[in-house]
């Protein structure tokens, strides 16, 4: 019998194996927070030495900086639908952003912006999805206007005001379950609704 030594090992090329360090940078940004994505945390799981990921990311820092990317790139196919009219759109958006699924993704958003206040690369980031969310949703916004479903007519105050709700409702992702009161877990919907113009059932029936 072949012991584990005598196995041959695949040598996986350099971009398989910066897709392997950053895959488990993102999953522990997610499960625990940004500060424990660290070059010995993420080299463990993956049974490599901490300089093998030093050497595809020179600091600690740019590798916390890539996996908080990575974490959030599928969020804008989440929230931004390609299907549908601008309301069922934005009721798509808003059916999202109030259910379960999306705290996970609220606390890390929560957890890179407190961390941001020390961290320059990581700031410069968040500021640069966010402008790229922003973009996303005034072009939805604008959409609805040219169809008349909306009536705002400035969007993008209409996209700040939005956004504003969304973080709120994300300020208490670390407390699910504990507040229920149909404010609160309506309160993304009543403030687009009234942002936008559009009746607040048809925003519900996403």
């Amino acid at each position: 019998m072949l012991s584990s030594r005598d196995v041959p090992r695949t040598r996986k090329s350099p971009s398989q194996r910066r897709a392997e360090i950053l895959g488990q940078a993102s999953r522990i940004a997610l499960a625990d927070g940004l500060e424990r994505v660290t070059l010995k945390a993420v080299a463990e799981p993956l049974g490599v030495q901490p300089s093998l990921i030093h050497h595809y990311f020179t600091s600690a820092e740019s590798l916390v900086v890539a996996a908080f990317e990575l974490a959030i790139a599928g969020e804008p196919r989440q929230l931004f639908a390609t299907t549908g009219t601008p309301t069922e759109r934005l009721a798509a958006l808003i059916t999202h952003l109030e259910s379960d699924s999306a705290w996970e993704l609220a606390r890390l958003w929560m957890n890179a912006r407190n961390l941001s206040r020390f961290r320059p690369e990581l700031a410069s980031a968040v500021v640069q999805q966010e402008s790229l969310d922003r973009q996303e949703m005034v072009a939805l916004l604008n959409e609805g206007v040219a169809a008349n479903e909306f009536t705002c007519t400035d969007t993008l105050a209409a996209c700040v005001r939005i956004f504003i709700a969304i973080d709120g409702l994300g300020a208490y992702a670390n407390n699910l379950g504990s507040f229920t009161h149909p404010a609160y877990t309506h309160f993304l919907s009543d403030v687009t609704a009234w942002a936008t113009g559009v009746p607040v059932a048809q925003l519900r029936a996403g």
